[in-house]
């Protein structure tokens, strides 16, 4: 039972790093704004229809990954959208370092 209480330990300080705590405050402050919410999902929906066609193998469709380009630069004019997607970066920095450390050590037996 140890290593489910040291799991629920790590969640809680997750949730409660500066990184968990600017994220989920600005993502809830971008999603309040009806405009702004519809602008970042739609950015956010057609990143992951290409992250799908990468996983696929399927060929790279230039339009849609200029599309995407320019979606964010209109984006990140705005302020607070472009620190929403600095933060997205930095948390998911923290989580991937996280996974890598557990990953470490149990690379012997995966």
């Amino acid at each position: 039972m140890q290593v489910y209480d040291t799991a629920n330990r790590l969640a809680q300080e997750i949730r409660e790093s500066e990184e968990y705590k600017q994220y989920k405050k600005r993502k809830d402050e971008i999603h309040n704004d009806a405009n702004k919410k519809q602008k970042v999902e739609e950015f956010e929906k057609l990143r992951y229809e290409i992250q799908l066609m990468e996983y696929s193998g399927e060929e790279k469709n230039e339009e849609k990954n200029k599309k995407l380009e320019e979606m964010y630069s209109t984006l990140v004019e705005n302020k607070d959208i472009k620190e929403y997607f600095d933060l997205e970066v930095k948390f998911n920095i923290m989580i991937a370092d996280v996974n890598k450390i557990i990953a470490e050590a149990i690379k012997d037996v995966l």
